[in-house]
């Protein structure tokens, strides 16, 4: 696309701010990403990755157009959920229903699926509606003997949920759950401390 001389800096320069990406220097990927997303804006993996510096910086209407152009470029849900965060982000709560539904549709891996059913439910809590929070992620749910991580954040936010909604005794049993598999999960033991 850019020719044999500036594709080969372009890889370089891509090849940095993935490295800068991976160890969440996201302020040193920015302008390299801004510069390849301008220069190769056909390019999937490039419009893919600002977006996710983008909204690691906080910039979600930013970074919607560029995921919303790897969405296009690539037909692939992976980044729906932070797309549907960045949704969330700025209240559309509209596009973050019909995001969810799209990524249930494709279904895609489990915990994609969890990534997308974690930004819906904390967007029904933004908005004050616990219970139906509550069920988006009982829907379905057990924590099974050997949990993988997103089996954990679910039930780490679950449990944080039923103590928002004054359920404290189940969210210590859960907070306690996730605890016990993975003590360095967020601040879950601070929150069985204080639950307790």
């Amino acid at each position: 696309m850019l020719g044999p001389e500036r594709g080969k800096g372009a890889v370089r320069r891509f090849e940095v701010a993935s490295r800068a990406f991976r160890a969440e220097r996201f302020k040193e990927a920015q302008p390299l990403l801004s510069r390849l997303s301008r220069e190769a804006p056909e390019v999937a993996d490039v419009r893919e990755l600002h977006g996710l510096v983008l909204y690691r910086l906080g910039r979600f209407t930013a970074a919607m157009a560029e995921l919303e152009d790897f969405r296009e470029l690539s037909g692939s849900v992976e980044q729906h959920p932070v797309l549907a965060d960045c949704h969330r982000a700025l209240g559309r709560w509209a596009d973050v229903e019909a995001l969810w539904k799209e990524l249930v549709e494709a279904s895609p891996s489990a915990d994609l699926v969890t990534e997308g059913r974690l930004v819906v439910a904390g967007a029904k809590a933004d908005r004050g509606e616990l219970p139906a929070a509550i069920r988006i992620l009982e829907q379905g749910w057990r924590l099974p003997p050997r949990p993988r991580n997103h089996h954990l954040r679910r039930a780490y936010a679950l449990a944080d949920l039923y103590e928002r909604a004054g359920r404290s005794p189940r969210a210590r049993e859960l907070f306690r759950r996730v605890e016990s598999h993975d003590p360095r999960l967020a601040d879950v033991t601070q929150r069985v401390r204080a639950l307790s």
